[in-house]
């Protein structure tokens, strides 16, 4: 590839490993191009956040592919991941400690099956307090990290299949394909609830937008190799 290449624009899809920002990945990324092709400046930007614990499928585009970045945004996600249930922690995964446990004798497999069906179609759920939404110009996170309370207002978001994959003990294996702007994490709040237990997202990875896959994704460093080589 060429610098025109980059900045007539791209669309890279990027295996984003374990505990990076969506954020650092462009970042990384776009100094990277600049450093390889010797460019001043070029656009680089993502289609749909990770949070730093999800691993997969991010969606980069570069130059004049930016402005597609909303179109991309849009589309259907698919998800694999691991709840775990009888606890709950404050932003709904392992970003925080584990800060209430509750009683599990009563799951049995095929209440958690059954329970799955409460969840698909057009659903409300709450983004979790530990997101990166704005409100009032702050992000929700800076809020919760302040100790703050703060209003957020359910959205209504589409789950179009959700499929419980395996069950180990309290570790819920699923498949879950939505639409923009679901949170997973919210997802694994409100299913543990609707358990009268707990749960929380203890993996997450993303594996298509749209169409595009993880399978046809390379790592940040493979990346870098085959701009450099």
């Amino acid at each position: 590839m060429t610098a025109e290449d980059f900045l007539s624009g791209q669309v890279l899809l990027i295996d984003k490993p374990l505990n990076w920002t969506s954020f650092q990945a462009v970042n990384k990324l776009r100094w990277e191009i600049r450093q390889a092709f010797n460019i001043k400046k070029i656009k680089v930007g993502h289609a749909g956040t990770l949070d730093p614990l999800a691993t997969g499928l991010l969606v980069i585009c570069t130059g004049k592919k930016t402005k597609e970045i909303n179109t991309f945004q849009g589309q259907i996600k698919e998800y694999t991941g691991t709840f775990v249930l009888g606890s709950t922690t404050p932003s709904y995964d392992l970003e925080t400690a584990i800060d209430q446990t509750f009683p599990t004798a009563h799951i049995t497999p095929n209440l958690i099956q059954e329970t799955t069906a409460q969840f698909i179609g057009e659903i409300q759920q709450l983004p979790p307090i530990f997101s990166a939404l704005k409100k009032d110009g702050k992000r929700l996170y800076e809020f919760a990290r302040a100790g703050e309370s703060v209003e957020i207002k359910p959205r209504t978001v589409s789950v179009l299949k959700f499929e419980i994959t395996a069950i180990n003990e309290l570790q819920i294996d699923f498949k879950i394909v939505c639409s923009k702007g679901t949170y997973i994490r919210s997802l694994a709040h409100d299913f543990g609830k609707a358990l009268q237990s707990g749960a929380h997202l203890s993996a997450l990875r993303r594996t298509k937008i749209g169409d595009f896959n993880v399978k046809d994704a390379i790592s940040i460093e493979n990346f870098i190799n085959s701009i450099n080589n």
